[in-house]
């Protein structure tokens, strides 16, 4: 049940949910959930490959890696989700079919994550590049996609918090699945757009937040040009760090441990985890040169370093300087022909 608006003239200056959140070419439907992911899968994938670049590696190393890690992270952001929140797929009354609807929302970003990890060490074994570079690479990125993603938490009307009379309260709206004429966030359209509640918005705090880790993420790399994996865990600690008062904050079904949600405690878990990381692992920037890893068909190595131009150039010179000597002794060797020619006709004589 939602609570009851507060004071109706609060809604003077809330923030407004999508009327819909699906939209219909012909019988193909298109979710706005759907949409921006895959928007942030591009953004962390075209951002990852322009640090990769700038860190010395090859163009296009970051997509073929792609190719593994976000098929892995997907599954498992969502087997993290049904695993953590099991009672909504296998509990009384209802459909475990209802597990393998993705486009209702569902992805803990903790099982995409790990698994996606797993996914991501595979690309870089095939192409011969060393994982935390990598992952130091993409982390920006990563958390860049988050953001992104959670826009679509906005058009599905999920991920908010208790209601409040801030005036930046989130409009949730009453919405009507025009099949079956019931309530459906997911697939209906909005009855009206007179509220049922105003609430916190967890997810614009969590964009928000999001959004300064990547930026501080971005700086410290630059600053203090960090490596092996230092990048990827501060990212993590930035990101679980506000994970953690927001997933306090919100108010929908999830499973608790102890009276508290699961993901508090996998925050806090994996925060200390990151934080022992960056305060054992030392080291600058790896060698570029590692970066590098395996040629593989397409790439492209016509930008080589300073030092490869000039030691092409050495052998071709040095064939130039030894076609000179060996003329230089054809022709020496036959001016001294000519001189013993004459000396012996000169003794003959």
């Amino acid at each position: 049940m939602h609570a009851p608006v507060a004071a109706s003239n609060a809604f003077l200056a809330n923030i407004p949910s999508p009327s819909q959140g699906v939209w219909y070419l012909g019988p193909i439907p298109l979710r706005a959930y759907a949409l921006c992911i895959i928007a942030g899968i591009i953004a962390a994938v075209w951002l990852g490959s322009r640090r990769w670049v700038a860190r010395g590696g090859r163009e296009g190393t970051v997509i073929d890696i792609a190719v593994f890690a976000v098929p892995f992270g997907l599954v498992g952001g969502r087997l993290y989700h049904v695993a953590t929140d099991w009672q909504k797929y296998f509990g009384p009354d209802r459909n475990p079919l209802d597990a393998l609807k993705v486009w209702e929302g569902g992805l803990g970003i903790w099982g995409a994550v790990a698994l996606g990890a797993l996914g991501a060490w595979i690309g870089c074994r095939r192409r011969g590049v060393p994982l935390p570079a990598f992952a130091d690479a993409v982390a920006p990125g990563i958390v860049l996609a988050q953001a992104i993603g959670r826009l679509g938490n906005w058009f599905n009307q999920e991920l908010y918090g208790a209601p409040t009379n801030l005036p930046w309260g989130l409009e949730i709206y009453r919405r009507i699945d025009p099949q079956t004429g019931l309530s459906d966030p997911i697939a209906g359209v909005a009855l009206d757009h007179t509220p049922i509640t105003v609430v916190h918005p967890t997810f614009l705090y969590e964009l928000l937040w999001n959004l300064a880790v990547c930026a501080l993420v971005i700086w410290a790399d630059r600053k203090f040009r960090m490596g092996h994996g230092r990048v990827f865990a501060l990212y993590v600690a930035g990101y679980t760090a506000g994970r953690l008062w927001i997933e306090m904050m919100r108010t929908d079904e999830a499973t608790h441990i102890f009276g508290v949600r699961i993901n508090v405690f996998t925050s806090l878990i994996v925060f200390a985890g990151a934080v022992v990381y960056l305060l054992l692992v030392r080291g600058k920037r790896e060698d570029p040169e590692l970066l590098r890893g395996k040629p593989m068909p397409g790439d492209d190595d016509t930008a080589a370093t300073p030092e490869e131009p000039e030691a092409a150039a050495e052998p071709e010179a040095t064939a130039v300087k030894a076609e000179d000597d060996d003329a230089d002794d054809a022709d020496g060797g036959g001016e001294r022909a000519e001189a013993r020619s004459a000396d012996r006709r000169g003794e003959g004589g």
